[in-house]
């Protein structure tokens, strides 16, 4: 069973905000002549990596919602230009939408058991995902959706 990752999306309005910025990020890799892959800086390295690796993804919150989730696809520790211990996050760069879920602020990032993980929206709430974000998040805070 797999064993995901919560963190902030710290600066996203929305989860078009997101994929602006991958796209943005990816682009300027190439246009440098880096790999382009998708990855996301933190300090401290999971301990469950393993877990966290055999299916796991990097679960968003956006605006006090867990709102999408990318799968992660490898971790990397390193040691900056400061000497500061820290790991990539290796991501896949497509964002899957979630059935939006409140979550309260928090520092760093958290682990997110599957069963605890909200759901795609999948293919059977396509109306549900083309309704504008803002909405969703309205009707998920009243408890409609």
């Amino acid at each position: 069973m797999a064993l995901h990752l919560l963190k902030l999306c710290v600066g996203a309005e929305s989860i078009r905000d997101l994929e602006e910025w991958i796209e943005m990020r990816l682009r300027d890799l190439k246009r440098v002549g880096l790999p382009a892959e998708q990855f996301h800086t933190t300090r401290m390295l999971p301990k469950r990596v393993d877990e966290v690796l055999n299916g796991g993804s990097l679960y968003w919150v956006i605006k006090g919602q867990i709102a999408a989730r990318q799968k992660m696809l490898a971790i990397r520790p390193f040691t900056d230009g400061d000497g500061i211990s820290r790991c990539h996050f290796v991501l896949e760069p497509k964002v899957v939408m979630l059935m939006p879920r409140a979550c309260r602020p928090f520092q760093g990032w958290r682990y997110l058991k599957d069963e605890d993980a909200p759901k795609d929206m999948g293919a059977g709430a396509s109306e549900l995902a083309e309704m504008p974000e803002e909405l969703r998040r309205e009707l998920s805070d009243l408890g409609l959706l």
